[in-house]
């Protein structure tokens, strides 16, 4: 029998699908699953909400609760969450991303309810500009005592919040993300040819979908075709690119899709070009389907990505590496067998959903007070 924790996740925005929303989705699933009271409190309503809903997990909307700073916003959002974990009466918050993070622990604080906060990537250098990154890093500092855990998703990220001063040593853990197994069917098969290239982020900064179209434009004298998942404001920009560099034919829009692994599992190349990031889950995602990785160096990717290995890291925005790393693993059947081969056993050591699940049940229950149960497995 298990010691059951009432638990409220709370995040910002219930209209955009990200990888914060995926992980509080997916967590709360398995807690609900494994007999732990679960809710998850978010700002409106949307595509979030209603695929929370679906899958049976509670939700609370909150009317105030926006991603844009706005101190009268911001305060009755504060009010309006504080009044919904009194309904609740959750055992601890588990608050995700910054804005959502830095809310919980003013509407928890003095309630003697404990906040475990992760920011899925600090806000604080060069992903904002320099005067934003200043106002972030002060309000980290402000709030980060109220926290009585803080969650980095890899050791890159908990350096440079001890870098910038944010908590103390003993708040801080990493807990790497972890992705659920994909259905029978979802493998990658990387040695056919002509090879497939998929990238899975949205069209917004700070994802570089730029560079990836310039670095194919250079080879397009070899045989490949591309696929580019996700939506965002800045899609418009790239498609143009691709007309302008001649490669419509061969460069396929997926937008928004539920079928992540299906894309995953159809290619035989994945690409992450960014000029900043955390730990994305969508490089976990390829390596589960068994793909070489070519990924920008930036956050926590080598943490999952070795170099030559089962993929290579190339140096950010430069279309020159990311060509040649490309037309290496376009060339080479044998060489994207061999590094999508690593990559799977790589997921399986290290970024099962099961053991990321059996880090955050032992912390949230060290947090809430309550004794350590056996290990979970998912």
């Amino acid at each position: 029998r298990i010691n059951a924790m009432r638990i409220a996740f709370v995040i910002t925005r219930a209209d955009v699908v990200g990888g914060a929303t995926v992980h509080v989705r997916d967590l709360s699933q398995a807690l609900i699953g494994l007999g732990h009271p679960t809710t998850v409190v978010l700002g409106g309503t949307g595509m979030v909400s209603r695929e929370l809903e679906a899958g049976g997990i509670p939700v609370i909307s909150l009317r105030h609760l926006c991603r844009q700073v706005n101190p009268w916003q911001d305060a009755m959002a504060v009010r309006e969450l504080a009044k919904a974990v009194k309904s609740f009466q959750p055992d601890l918050v588990s608050a995700h991303t910054a804005k959502a993070g830095c809310i919980a622990r003013l509407a928890c604080s003095g309630t003697g309810i404990p906040v475990v906060y992760s920011p899925h990537g600090w806000a604080i250098t060069d992903r904002i500009s320099r005067g934003q990154g200043l106002i972030y890093r002060l309000v980290e500092r402000a709030t980060a005592p109220l926290a009585a855990g803080i969650v980095n998703v890899c050791e890159y990220e908990q350096k440079l919040a001890q870098q910038y001063g944010i908590g103390s040593p003993r708040q801080h853990c990493v807990i790497r993300n972890g992705v659920p197994e994909a259905e029978e069917g979802q493998r990658a098969w990387p040695g056919l040819n002509p090879p497939h290239i998929v990238m899975v982020a949205r069209f917004e900064q700070p994802k570089d979908h730029a560079t990836l179209v310039e670095a194919l434009g250079k080879v397009q004298d070899l045989p490949w075709s591309l696929s580019l998942v996700g939506d965002g404001p800045l899609q418009p920009e790239v498609r143009a690119r691709v007309v302008r560099l001649g490669m419509a034919e061969r460069v396929h829009f997926a937008g928004h899709t539920e079928q992540v692994a299906e894309a995953l599992a159809a290619a035989q190349i994945f690409v992450l070009s960014s000029r900043s990031e955390a730990f994305p889950r969508s490089i976990l995602e390829a390596m589960r389907a068994g793909l070489p990785v070519v990924a920008s160096d930036v956050g926590g990717v080598r943490e999952a990505v070795t170099d030559g290995h089962n993929g290579y890291v190339v140096p950010k925005q430069s279309t020159e590496s990311l060509t040649a790393a490309l037309g290496r693993l376009i060339g080479d059947a044998g060489e994207r067998e061999r590094m999508g081969a690593n990559g799977r056993r790589r997921f399986e050591e290290q970024f099962t959903f099961g053991r990321m699940l059996t880090e955050t049940v032992s912390l949230y229950q060290e947090v809430a007070g309550m004794p350590a149960q056996s290990p979970v497995h998912a």
